[in-house]
């Protein structure tokens, strides 16, 4: 069945799997985004369950869903687009941080912050690089070069703050809500 408009055949009803695939995870996407919303907006008075807890339980629900329907196969529903997350959903959240810090209190902390953020996170990376140094040839595990003990440190030592900052309470704690959202956006 063909539609013509003007120059351009469009068929109808002919979806490659791929397509289909893609529909389908956009469709399950948008489905799980709006009941987090929704859901995390009826929780809002309860005192142990917020937006994050939500979201999370809402995703391991499906996650264990979708794997017990496709019986372990790979699924195209379950690949993961790092691409798509650090283009689409990661720079709304930090925007809308970063809109809703107090700039006042944030540039009068301005030395802490980078206390915390620059110094703090060198001296993490230098003792977890140490002790990654010291309990792998304690172990016996093998042996590494010294690049490799630096990653993780700089691994483990780098800091995300964005779940701390969605469950800080700016209101309610305003100069730890300024001084993680300022070492997050130092680190």
């Amino acid at each position: 069945m063909a539609v013509h408009l003007g120059s351009v055949p469009i068929k109808l009803g002919v979806l490659s799997e791929s397509d289909h695939m893609s529909v389908a995870s956009i469709n399950l996407f948008v489905a799980l985004l709006c009941a987090c919303i929704v859901i995390g907006h009826l929780l809002e008075e309860n005192r142990w369950m917020n937006e994050s807890i939500t979201a999370l339980l809402i995703g391991l629900g499906t996650g264990v869903i979708i794997l017990l329907t496709t019986k372990g196969k790979s699924s195209h529903l379950r690949v993961f687009s790092e691409e798509l997350f650090f283009i689409y959903l990661l720079p709304p959240i930090i925007f809308n941080a970063g809109f809703q810090v107090k700039k006042k209190r944030f540039f009068r902390n301005f030395m802490t912050i980078m206390l915390f953020g620059a110094v703090g996170t060198l001296i993490s990376f230098i003792i977890i690089s140490l002790g990654a140094i010291g309990i792998i040839k304690k172990m016996d595990i093998g042996v590494l070069e010294i690049g490799d003990y630096l990653a993780v440190g700089a691994i483990f030592s780098a800091t995300d703050s964005v779940c701390t900052l969605q469950v800080l309470s700016q209101d309610e704690t305003p100069l730890l809500y300024s001084l993680v959202f300022g070492e997050g956006w130092i680190v």
